[in-house]
């Protein structure tokens, strides 16, 4: 497997993983302790790209930039490269006042997978900033089963049912709980195989 392009000129993949997950969670609680995340655009593919760009600024040069290259995940493949900015647009006009509304255009920017990596952990986080702005719930991602999380975000493009009752049961009204974001991170970088270091450590 190919290590990718990284700024650190690491070219084993365990080493950059662990240096990745590291330094990205020390970003991440920059995001809520500096407030960041307060001057990022909310629902927008711009407000998703400064989540990306911010996190992982350390470590990839593509940080906050549409990927260039199609992706897969197993049998699952991602938005085509040709039809990506018209996705993203489309994505960007759907509306988000609404629960259903945001699940949904949650699930479509899951499928659209705009980034060469990093995708679903800065996601959630713009998931999580709709829901605030919105309906002041955020998702205490802690109470989210692993297995079930990703089970329904496969089947999300065909049914969004599973993932929208999933989350439903993990909103929460805390959603200035600097701990509990810490925690959520932990949460979503765990889903995708990082368990190395604890945020609020960082």
């Amino acid at each position: 497997m190919a290590v990718l392009e990284n700024l650190l000129g690491i070219d084993n993949q365990a080493e950059l993983a662990k240096a990745e997950e590291k330094l990205s969670k020390v970003r991440a609680k920059e995001l809520v302790e500096v407030g960041m995340i307060d001057a990022f655009e909310i629902g927008t593919f711009k407000g998703l790209s400064q989540i990306h760009g911010y996190l992982f600024q350390d470590i990839y040069p593509f940080a906050g930039q549409i990927r260039t290259v199609d992706l897969a995940k197993g049998q699952f493949r991602f938005a085509p490269i040709v039809y990506l900015k018209q996705a993203l647009s489309q994505i960007e006009k759907m509306p988000q006042k609404e629960y259903d509304d945001i699940i949904g255009k949650y699930v479509e920017m899951n499928v659209a997978h705009p980034f060469r990596e990093g995708n679903g952990r800065a996601t959630r986080i713009w998931f999580d900033q709709i829901l605030k702005a919105n309906l002041q719930k955020v998702v205490d991602w802690n109470l989210v089963d692993k297995d079930e999380y990703l089970t329904a975000m496969i089947l999300s493009p065909v049914s969004d049912l599973q993932i929208k009752e999933l989350l439903k049961g993990a909103l929460t009204d805390k959603i200035n709980d600097h701990e509990m974001f810490f925690k959520g991170i932990d949460a979503s970088y765990y889903y995708e195989g990082y368990t190395e270091f604890k945020t609020s450590d960082l």
